[in-house]
């Protein structure tokens, strides 16, 4: 057994980066993807493409925090 950081346990950290760390990363992305949009002139059409074809990984990510959670799995 590891010795806690900061009085956290290694799961603890983990988890916490898990979800706030790499959903704060999702975010940024985001914008990222709506500033590319915004600076190519898109249009409604082409940012709807952008964020579909650049964003669409992080569903499978959100889908699988919130089955977890749904099904109280650890």
């Amino acid at each position: 057994m590891s010795a806690p950081m900061f009085g956290f346990s290694e799961e603890q950290v983990s988890a916490f980066g898990l979800s706030f760390g790499v959903g704060a990363f999702m975010l940024y992305m985001l914008f990222i993807i709506g500033q590319l949009a915004w600076e190519a002139k898109a249009g409604k059409f082409g940012t709807f493409v952008l964020f579909l074809g650049l964003a669409f990984g992080m569903v499978g990510f959100v889908a699988k925090y919130l089955i977890q959670w749904l099904l109280d799995i650890k």
